[in-house]
């Protein structure tokens, strides 16, 4: 009984030394104590042990030392399922798939443990590498082999859903959690708006989040996300608010979302209500994310001036933050501070060269523009559609065909196609039609259009406008119907289009018919835009009662461009008394632009009314009105000719001088009309400086 009593004694002693080692190894903070806590091991008899050994390789893998855990781990005598989930854990938590699929098919009997390592190691490391898949694959084969799913479970496989975007799956792992012990977790329930958020289901994140016993700021996080990125954006705010009124303290991630919400928005008061948060509570003032999310509110806002202080508050940069400053100051016309941000930044994405090109494109700069993406090519910087859609504009703004040419070539040679239908290949289709019918190209415009697999408002409004301002009207009318039998429905500018079509060809009854319909069928209200449209048609004309009574039942004030056409109707049709209502407005809008002068001062000479030519000219003259010279150019060469009014600076002015003259003779004896050849005249007199 004493020899028993003696080895009973015994195996205690050896039971608490090797739990005495296992608690060092667990209280291991740093690499040398367990290197130290090895070390140990190794001198005890309880070297070989399975038990130390597992929590040796648990030790190491907290540590990310996964060699040292594998090598602890190859040296196990007999290794166990334990073993194999202690290795598996970290293989799972340091986001090594490819090793958790080959040890956990090593692993002669997985058990619950196993399976759930393996489930989030997948749904953890599977956005954007194609692993989500396996995480569910992972779990139905867990739940065929009868172990019971558990919170663990539950939420990778959520996770699973999420960075797959599979709702059908996420709907199907929801039923599962409703029949199991879980269904209140507050962990899975947030887990389940999390899915449907990123599944973009955000009434069925809503559903969830409303049945919630229980909630936790993930989960108020999780549906402010939902609605800041799937809409509608005013929810986020609203829900923003109820946060708050329950009791619960906003953190960086909210903050970051709500702050992404007003940008969205352009709530720019909101937004400062925020920042004055953010502000008040100081712990959040180094966070990166939440920075970026203030300085692109800011920008997005128009305020540069207040994105830029966030900016140069930051103690560290990101090329998001940095874009975002670039974007706002593109935004604003800043083309020069644009400039200075992009030479700054260390790490150029192609989303700053394409924000730097369309600022360039946009602001009269289409050389600069074009200059950048030559450099852009040349630094191997990969394009995008955005980057040709931006150099398309570029090269349109500038009439420069073959530049355009040029371009389209690079386009087809990176794969944009038009016959797949893909939303890039129908952004850079419509620039190039676009480009084409800026360029007088309208044959290529066309030709582009028609190979368009995939088309929307932009491609059909780019083909009418364009067919219309180059004096194709029924081209562009019978494009209109051909988009209406097609069911895409005309926007604001397809209206413009259509009437200004109409206006260039006379078509007063179908212009009436269209501007008619806007309302009645399209359910478009008729913009200052569309009323100038239908001013100019009828004026041209002749009908000014109509053109005048249509004025008065506006619903919103006449501007500038709308008088200015009825000023020019009244010209050629000689209403002196409508056309002198025309330029008192004009001159009340602007009373330093000549225009208006001139042109009324036209209309009294062509009428033989010279005390009023002489009286508008006196009128200019006490206010400090000149006119502008007129200027027109042509590119001969690759070289442009600038001409200006009395500038007789051209270095061909004489042999241009002499071809004039011998082209008004012609026409002279071709009995052109005289009003042509009259105004050839004075080009020739006036233009180059002659008398």
């Amino acid at each position: 009984m004493a020899q028993h009593l003696h080895g009973g004694h015994e195996l205690v002693a050896h039971l608490r030394a090797s739990s005495l080692l296992a608690d060092l190894l667990r209280a291991a903070a740093s690499l040398p104590a367990t290197r130290a806590a090895h070390a140990r091991v190794l001198k005890s008899p309880f070297a070989g042990e399975t038990f130390l050994l597992n929590t040796l390789v648990s030790a190491y893998a907290r540590l990310g030392r996964l060699r040292d855990a594998r090598s602890v781990f190859d040296g196990i005598p007999l290794p166990n399922t334990f073993s194999h989930n202690a290795l598996l854990s970290a293989y799972a938590r340091l986001g090594r798939p490819d090793e958790v699929r080959a040890l956990f098919d090593a692993i002669p009997e997985p058990d619950q443990c196993s399976y759930n390592a393996a489930v989030a190691a997948f749904a953890r490391h599977g956005r954007g590498h194609g692993h989500a898949g396996d995480a569910l694959r992972f779990l139905a084969a867990m739940h065929a082999d009868d172990f019971v799913l558990n919170a663990y479970s539950f939420a990778s496989a959520l996770s699973a859903c999420a960075a797959e975007k599979d709702p059908r799956t996420g709907e199907q792992v929801h039923g599962l959690v409703a029949k199991s012990p879980h269904a209140e977790d507050v962990r899975i329930g947030s887990a389940l708006v999390d899915m449907y958020a990123k599944c973009e289901r955000p009434e069925d994140a809503r559903r969830v989040f409303d049945t919630m016993p229980e909630r936790n700021v993930v989960s108020w996080n999780s549906l402010i996300t939902c609605y800041e990125q799937n809409g509608p954006v005013g929810e986020a705010l609203v829900l923003f608010v109820e946060m708050m009124d329950a009791g619960f303290i906003p953190d960086e991630v909210t903050l970051a979302s709500i702050m992404s919400a007003c940008a969205g928005l352009f709530a720019e008061r909101e937004g400062q209500q925020v920042h004055a948060r953010v502000v008040k509570c100081n712990r959040f003032m180094e966070d990166m994310v939440l920075n970026n999310a203030l300085v692109d509110m800011y920008a997005k806002c128009g305020r540069t001036r207040e994105a830029r202080c966030v900016f140069d508050s930051m103690a560290s940069r990101s090329v998001v933050s940095e874009t975002s400053m670039l974007t706002g100051y593109a935004k604003s016309s800043n083309v020069e501070g644009a400039q200075v941000v992009f030479s700054q930044m260390i790490e150029k994405n192609v989303i700053a060269w394409n924000v730097l090109i369309a600022a360039y494109a946009q602001n009269g700069e289409e050389e600069e523009a074009l200059r950048l993406f030559v450099r852009l090519k040349r630094e191997s910087v990969w394009p995008t559609h955005y980057t040709y859609g931006n150099v398309l504009n570029a090269c349109g703004n500038i009439a420069d065909l073959q530049l355009g040419q040029q371009t389209h070539v690079h386009v087809l040679k990176e794969g944009f196609r038009f016959d797949f239908g893909p939303e890039s290949d129908v952004f850079v289709g419509n620039s190039l039609v676009d480009m084409y019918l800026k360029t007088g190209s309208i044959d290529d415009g066309a030709k582009v259009f028609e190979s368009m697999a995939a088309r929307d408002n932009v491609s059909w409004n780019a083909m009418i406008v364009g067919y219309a301002q180059n004096g194709r009207a029924r081209d562009a009318l019978q494009l209109f119907e051909r988009m209406l039998r097609s069911k895409e429905r005309p926007d604001s500018v397809t209206m413009i289009g259509v009437l200004s079509a109409c206006g260039h060809s006379g078509l007063v009854e179908e212009g009436r018919r269209y501007f008619q319909s806007m309302t009645e069928d399209h359910g478009i209200t008729p913009s200052r835009d569309h009323y100038t449209c239908m001013i100019d048609l009828l004026g041209r004309a002749g009908h000014l009662k109509e053109v005048e009574e249509l004025i008065k039942n506006m619903p919103m004030e006449p501007d500038s461009v709308l008088w200015a056409s009825l000023l020019g109707a009244c010209r050629l049709h000689k209403n002196v008394e409508l056309g002198e209502w025309a330029a008192g407005k004009l001159f009340e809008i602007d009373p330093g632009n000549s225009g208006p002068y001139v042109l009324l001062s036209n209309m009294y000479a062509e009428m033989g009314k010279w005390t009023d030519v002489f009286r508008v000219r006196r009128s200019m003259k006490d206010r400090g009105v000149s006119k502008q010279p007129g200027c027109s150019w042509i590119e001969i060469g690759r070289k442009m000719n600038v001409f200006l009014a009395r500038d007789n600076r051209h270095p061909c002015r004489n042999e241009i001088n002499d071809t004039l003259r011998i082209i008004q003779m012609e026409m002279g004896r071709m009995s052109i009309d005289a009003e042509i050849a009259n105004c050839l005249s004075n080009y020739c007199s006036e233009a180059c400086g002659c008398n």
